[in-house]
């Protein structure tokens, strides 16, 4: 007999393909499909969504030929993803709730009820690939590279995912391209087959971020403060790698107040819209907030100096290996390539670890590096062996 293996069943194309690839490929295949929210506040779509996506889950389940079942994991995802997201959106970070799913949900939570059932294995629709070899021990050593369609990698969702976690996971449609996919889905008649990719928070669905966030985070008004070009002109250059790597702090001195916005929590570095400020050539971007004062600050277009940084630093209690036996000792540096939000393409980088932390100092300045955010970083042949939360 083979390993049973539990593929979580979303409702969308992607684990639907992966089921039915599964089924296909003779192995003993269950579904099991997670429901991980009930609140509707600061949702966009209604409170069926859900419902929706068990319903076509089902119908798929049933076209593929396999068992369905049904698990309510909304407490442990409430305390494990939304409340740590509401922690570091009240300290001005930007939290990635995809990735905390990922490390605690999927392949922990949910894993543990799949195995409840028999499971020896859980398969997802992500579109990453995992691979695995034997060391000179003996120990089997699990790798995860990147998805082979540029446009769908999703192995930065997983930068997270530990060994024991790895070993457990299954990935059907890492090496097929979305359009694949998609043909594939129509060609079996599967009910997902033209469903549109799902959006926004992990479970939560498309929001009002300021709205949703507005069930724990009270509205404060606060200035917006605008930082001229001419502010750089000033700023003499780091002559060290701890140096280069801390942000720029503003005052309110610094520039002119703008406007007014209804508290730090609800913005994010990087962010254009929703700052209703006019009587501006170019769009204004926030390019760094003051969580004490209570302060934004933006600058004027999207190539304003504030938008760029050449290094951030990794606090080295979040630095997380993939690959233990890659680790950075003390001291060490590593030529890499790196990036820091999902769909950004990779960015040349060295790695350095030092005994506060993990410095990344890119090759070129970026956009928008944004402290909660996770920096991800991968070997050339596109295996990604670790990651951590920016700190700063």
């Amino acid at each position: 007999m083979g390993p049973r293996i539990c593929i979580g069943l979303s409702g969308g194309v992607d684990s639907s393909v992966a089921a039915y690839l599964l089924k296909q490929q003779g192995y003993d295949v269950f579904a099991l499909f997670m429901q991980n929210w009930h609140d509707t506040e600061g949702t966009l779509h209604g409170e069926c969504e859900w419902e929706e996506d068990r319903s076509v889950a089902e119908m798929v389940a049933k076209k593929v030929g396999i068992p369905f079942h049904f698990v309510d994991l909304s407490d442990v995802y409430r305390k494990r993803v939304v409340d740590y997201m509401f922690s570091e959106y009240a300290k001005g970070r930007t939290p990635n709730p995809d990735v905390l799913c990922n490390r605690e949900i999927k392949f922990d939570a949910f894993l543990a009820e799949a195995q409840k059932l028999g499971a020896d294995f859980v398969a997802t629709g992500h579109y990453c690939r995992k691979d695995s070899f034997t060391d000179g021990t003996g120990k089997t050593v699990y790798r995860i590279l990147e998805g082979t369609d540029p446009n769908k990698d999703q192995s930065y969702f997983l930068c997270q995912l530990s060994q024991a976690q790895l070993e457990k996971a299954m990935f059907p449609i890492g090496d097929i391209c979305k359009p694949e996919v998609r043909r594939i889905a129509r060609d079996a008649g599967l009910p997902s087959a033209d469903k549109k990719d799902s959006q926004g928070i992990c479970f939560v669905g498309k929001v009002d971020l300021p709205v949703f966030l507005q069930q724990k985070l009270k509205p404060v008004e606060g200035d917006v403060v605008e930082i001229p070009r001419e502010y750089y002109r000033n700023i003499v250059e780091a002559d060290s790698l701890e140096k280069i790597a801390e942000p720029v702090i503003y005052a309110p001195s610094d520039g002119k107040v703008v406007g007014k916005h209804i508290g730090v929590q609800y913005y994010t570095i990087g962010q254009r819209k929703g700052l209703n400020i006019g009587g501006h050539a170019e769009p204004l971007f926030i390019i760094a907030n003051d969580t004490e004062r209570n302060v934004i600050y933006v600058g004027e277009g999207q190539n304003h100096p504030g938008l760029y940084r050449r290094a951030l630093k990794i606090l080295s209690q979040e630095v997380h290996w993939i690959r233990p036996d890659l680790e950075l000792p003390v001291g060490g540096s590593l030529k890499c390539r790196v990036r820091i939000r999902y769909r950004q393409p990779l960015q040349q980088a060295e790695l350095f670890r030092k005994e506060d932390g993990l410095y990344i100092l890119f090759d070129e300045p970026q956009r928008g590096v944004t402290p909660g955010q996770f920096a991800a970083w991968y070997a050339p042949d596109g295996e990604m062996t670790g990651s951590g939360v920016i700190y700063r």
